[in-house]
């Protein structure tokens, strides 16, 4: 069976990669825009790769450094913490 966690993490960087998407097109509109610290907030969570891939695919945000360093650093340090508690 699957475990819930991963459940939750798939949808989390689902999530990611479609608020970087609606972030793009609320950009191209014109429209009310996504809070930054929303979307630093899906990565923290767990939904860094999905936010990555989401920069690349929409290239969006690929300028601003917070996320040109800050999504990468997150991604590090989640993969770090998880080698660290789970596989070591």
């Amino acid at each position: 069976m699957i475990d819930e966690k991963l459940i939750v993490l798939v949808l989390l960087n689902i999530f990611g990669f479609i608020l970087m998407g609606l972030d793009k097109l609320f950009a191209l509109k014109k429209k009310r825009r996504i809070s930054e610290k929303n979307l630093i907030a899906i990565a923290v969570l767990g939904g860094s790769v999905g936010t990555l891939i989401g920069m690349q695919f929409f290239h969006h945000k690929v300028r601003k450094p917070l996320f040109l360093y800050g999504i990468p650093v997150i991604l590090t340090l989640q993969l770090y913490i998880y080698y660290h508690f789970f596989i070591k």
